[in-house]
């Protein structure tokens, strides 16, 4: 099992811990994360694009000229794609791009994921995460203590609304309970700073 330092809010080392081989353990599967941040991706896309075509353009109710004897091609209406200010031909129209990958992928993800942040060396477990009061102020200075300096996951077990709220002013920092823990989030930040009771409720989900 890999072992891991557990540290305080201060920075202190308060001792070790080990974490689950089947989750944190395993060798990550690169092709596996690409389709997980490729499918939550495309998930995200909102799809709204929209363009009109012939039958929604206004205007070209009437035939531009007579069908014979100008000695010009036959044309319907001035609306037609061929025309300037006509409908486009086989355009963007709302549609949804999210799909899903099987259960079993998006759990080998996740926990490719995790791994590679172990593997890597770039995860901080806490013994515990609490403030009294939402404070900007005090969160930086815990991600300091860490000394983490770049983009940072902040995991809890549960939704702490003073951890969240301390947060989310910080540049490059984002908030996620367990539950929430996914493969783009934990990739896109530079380090993973997550609770003891976070690490073992992941651990009983994904095992």
């Amino acid at each position: 099992m890999p072992k891991v330092a557990l540290y305080n809010q201060s920075g202190s080392q308060v001792g070790d811990i080990e974490l689950s081989d089947s989750v944190f353990g395993i060798e990550p599967n690169e092709h596996v994360l690409h389709e997980a941040v490729v499918m939550q991706q495309a998930s995200m896309r909102q799809g709204t694009h929209k363009v009109k075509g012939r039958s929604e353009v206004r205007g070209g109710g009437r035939k531009p000229w007579r069908q014979k004897g100008t000695g010009r091609a036959r044309q319907g209406t001035i609306r037609a794609p061929q025309w300037v200010g006509g409908g486009v031909v086989f355009g963007p129209t709302p549609r949804k791009y999210g799909y899903n990958l099987p259960k079993k992928v998006r759990r080998l993800a996740i926990k490719s994921a995790l791994s590679s942040k172990v593997k890597a060396e770039e995860i901080v477990v806490l013994d515990a995460l609490a403030f009294d009061t939402p404070k900007t102020k005090e969160m930086a200075s815990v991600l300091t203590n860490l000394s983490v300096e770049r983009k940072a996951l902040v995991v809890t077990a549960d939704y702490n609304e003073s951890v969240a709220l301390s947060a989310r002013n910080i540049p490059g920092v984002s908030f996620v309970t367990a539950e929430g823990v996914n493969v783009l989030d934990v990739l896109k930040h530079d380090k993973l700073v997550i609770t003891k009771d976070a690490v073992e409720k992941i651990g009983e989900v994904f095992a």
